[in-house]
């Protein structure tokens, strides 16, 4: 099944078999964007992916009249789905009419299908389309539901959870491989067909993790484990040798022998001797962009008019004395402020007020802004714009005359700092924000691992460029793992930047360590 997140268009990362992904962040330039509906700014980006899209997918469907060369008996598309837990969602009852036609008129002829929990099945059907249903534990009669809302049609679970995934400051979730299994067949003796979410655990990368807002925001950690039947790193767990003997048992032969699991690799300590502070970096590698008033990441005039996404922004004024400095909740998603350098407390979404200690004269003020992650389920789609999204306050006079600078970290910024003057010896003792770095020697063919970030308080790690995610001493995860193939033999360049209390060495392990577990209940 292919799972279309809409509004992606040519050249942003948007993955097409992702579940529960947020649409581009560009949309929310539009301070009228109203996502997953008909609104007319939100359907045009729709269409207009959907135009790049479909002319590569429609060739590769199990029965379509237009199969490419490749293909010529069917391709390995045999299902579409419309849209994914709409139901949980649901602002507008003729959006789900509108995606539907928009794949029925660009030649998907597969069967189509929607995907929602018990809660949202009602609101996110489609006439046309065949409705699956989500779950973890099979309530009584949960299936039969199903026929309440389709009559005489298949049953099918989209999504059986496996397992479940980890919020920063939170425990690590585990569900029980025994209930899972049991759940598993007694959803087959039903007669249902079943789809293994999470069937392999995953990884986000860089910055793309997402988050939840119910009662309050909770960002999504770096790892997707998810406790699934693999691990994010490949390896079976007993899960996957519990499901084994259940199919085993019944189609009545023994499965074939699993692939050998590769060994991960311990490459020990490894020492980070370099760092150059954030403040000594503005000069030479980033040019401000000046406004009168804050402006949220997205709307920043950066990367072809389409703006910020990920990452920080630093919001940099001047002010005269101290006083009361007070957010009215216009931070997204956390702010470290400095006093010129001095490091002076953390704006939030709980703390929205803190004050500026009294100096002499005219003083900068900066306000280092992260986007945490945005929540990508939910009815809080359309307030994920992030940075500083309103005015902030010094002694009840909003704060105006920025100089903004975006620090998205892309490849291109890693490899000029790489050659920015600067770098120095590690000091027994400094506070961030600042980059660190060092070098990671392997001798033979390189191997997965994961590093372990002790004595390190916040930041990101990118290994040979690439961005592995954050880490952040709150927990539960407390490895990055860090795949072989961005590894190679030789030198490997390790670079952390720290929001706080830098430590001076990373371990390098061959097991993971995602934190204090607790069942799902």
């Amino acid at each position: 099944w292919l799972v279309l997140p809409p509004a992606a268009l040519p050249g942003q990362q948007t993955p097409i078999g992702s579940v529960c992904c947020f649409p581009p962040s560009w949309l929310l330039r539009d301070p009228e964007m109203q996502l997953r509906t008909t609104y007319k700014g939100f359907t045009e980006a729709v269409d207009a992916y959907f135009d790049h899209l479909m002319p590569i997918v429609v060739p590769l469907q199990a029965t379509s009249p237009f199969c490419s060369q490749q293909y010529k008996k069917g391709g390995p598309i045999i299902a579409v789905q419309v849209e994914n837990e709409y139901g949980s969602y649901a602002k507008d009852p003729n959006y789900m009419t509108y995606v539907k036609m928009a794949l029925l008129n660009r030649g998907i002829v597969e069967l189509l299908m929607t995907s929602d929990n018990k809660n949202g099945l009602s609101f996110g059907l489609v006439e046309g389309a065949l409705a699956t249903v989500n779950f973890q534990k099979l309530e009584p009669g949960l299936l039969r539901y199903l026929d309440t809302v389709q009559r005489d049609q298949p049953k099918m679970v989209m999504e059986y959870w496996t397992g479940w995934f980890d919020n920063w400051g939170g425990p690590h979730y585990v569900f029980d491989a025994d209930e899972m299994v049991n759940t598993v067949a007694s959803i087959l003796k039903l007669g249902a067909s079943i789809n293994l979410y999470m069937f392999h655990g995953g990884t986000n990368f860089g910055f793309m993790n997402g988050a939840l807002q119910a009662d309050e925001y909770k960002s999504d950690v770096t790892s997707y484990d998810y406790d699934a039947v693999l691990t994010e790193a490949g390896d079976y767990t007993s899960k996957f040798f519990k499901l084994r003997q259940l199919f085993s048992m019944i189609i009545g032969q023994p499965l074939p022998l699993p692939p050998m699991i590769d060994s991960k690799a311990s490459y020990g300590a490894i020492l980070l001797h370099q760092y150059i502070s954030l403040w000594d970096v503005l000069p030479s590698l980033l040019q401000p962009i000046k406004s009168e008033l804050p402006v949220n990441m997205e709307n920043l005039h950066l990367n072809d008019s389409s703006g910020q996404s990920y990452g920080y922004v630093l919001y940099e004024t001047v002010v005269f004395g101290g006083g009361h400095l007070h957010s009215r909740d216009h931070v997204r998603d956390r702010a470290q402020v400095f006093v010129n350098t001095m490091y002076v407390g953390e704006l939030d979404y709980k703390a929205v007020e803190l004050s500026l200690p009294e100096g002499q004269g005219f003083r900068q003020l900066r306000l280092l802004v992260e986007n945490r992650g945005r929540v990508n389920y939910g009815l809080a789609l359309n307030e994920q714009r992030k940075g500083l999204i309103g005015d902030v306050f010094l002694n009840n006079t909003p704060l105006r005359n920025f100089k903004i600078y975006s620090l998205e970290m892309k490849p291109d910024f890693m490899k000029s700092l790489r050659h920015t003057a600067g770098w120095s010896a590690v000091p027994d003792y400094f506070v961030g924000p600042a980059f660190f770095r060092g070098r990671l020697w392997i001798e033979q063919q390189p191997q997965d691992t994961f590093l372990k970030l002790q004595g390190w308080e916040k930041g990101v790690v990118f290994v040979n460029g690439q961005n592995l995610g954050r880490y952040w001493k709150i927990g539960p995860q407390e490895t990055l793992y860090l795949p072989g193939p961005w590894l190679r033999k030789g030198n490997n360049e390790i670079v952390i930047f720290e929001e706080r209390t830098a430590g001076r060495i990373i371990q390098s392990v061959d097991i993971p360590y995602l934190g204090r577990t607790q069942y799902v209940d």
